[in-house]
């Protein structure tokens, strides 16, 4: 029910707004949340084949390695939330919409 409003209302602000503005805006956040995903995709990835690279040759370390795992995992998935808010701000709180 949330998400139908939240559409209808993205919608009435895509009818009140200069077509070319709108279409940009939905594009941009399409890249913005796809492109802040890339990285830190990337990096989780290899962080996380370092650390079972990590754990194989030490098995003792594996408590302070996989707490640095987890706490690299939080960072690197702020960043991915810095793109959601990216665009979200383009979609609903469009600074360009006249």
């Amino acid at each position: 029910m949330l998400l139908y409003l939240l559409i209808n209302v993205f919608l009435l602000e895509i009818k009140l707004m200069n077509p070319l503005v709108a279409a940009a805006s939905v594009i941009a956040a399409g890249l913005a949340v796809g492109l802040a995903a890339i990285g830190p995709g990337m990096g989780q990835g290899t962080a996380a084949g370092y650390a079972v690279e990590g754990i194989a040759r030490q098995p003792e370390a594996e408590g302070k390695i996989r707490g640095a795992l987890l706490l690299s995992f939080a960072f690197m998935e702020s960043l991915t939330i810095y793109g959601l808010v990216v665009a979200l701000a383009l979609l609903f709180a469009n600074p360009f919409a006249s």
